[in-house]
């Protein structure tokens, strides 16, 4: 028997303040996830502080009035940016969230102006789901950028846009 697949969730995307417990909440579970699957050096996820930065820009994605996940947009300079926290909140995993939320953030990267894209996510095998989905999207392996340095938990990727 093949089972039919759910078509995507309708997705809201709003700027978000980090304000709402659930927002909170789910920058929280982020974190716990990453320092779950590598050492504390090696993660560059950022807390709640870190997300309000004047340089990033932060957006939850809500299927009606439920957190469906949140992605965030850092300006590197006037050309490249760097997606930063995807995350898809576990009620919506596999459902095309991580696909909507990665499709808004370059429709805003691009709308920003920026010509390319980075990013930074795990080398172990709990991050295989994040490589693909960014690999899907053209994505492609790179050396590290910005202020990264070589990490072997570390997989750092770019798109020119």
């Amino acid at each position: 028997m093949v089972r039919a697949l759910s078509p995507p969730p309708t997705l809201r995307f709003e700027l978000d303040d980090l304000s709402r417990p659930p927002v909170r909440d789910l920058v929280a579970r982020h974190l716990a996830g990453m320092h779950a699957q590598s050492p504390p050096e090696s993660v560059h996820a950022l807390a709640l502080e870190g997300l309000k930065a004047p340089a990033i820009r932060f957006w939850s994605a809500w299927s009606g009035q439920t957190l469906a996940g949140m992605g965030a947009l850092r300006r590197i300079d006037a050309e490249s940016g760097e997606i930063k926290s995807m995350r898809v909140a576990d009620a919506f995993l596999g459902q095309g969230v991580g696909r909507a939320i990665l499709d808004h953030i370059l429709a805003e990267a691009r709308g920003l102006g920026l010509a390319a894209l980075w990013l930074e996510t795990g080398s172990v095998d709990g991050f295989i789901p994040a490589r693909t989905l960014y690999q899907s999207a053209g994505f492609t392996a790179c050396g590290p950028f910005d202020t990264y340095g070589p990490d072997p938990f570390s997989v750092f990727m770019t798109l020119k846009l």
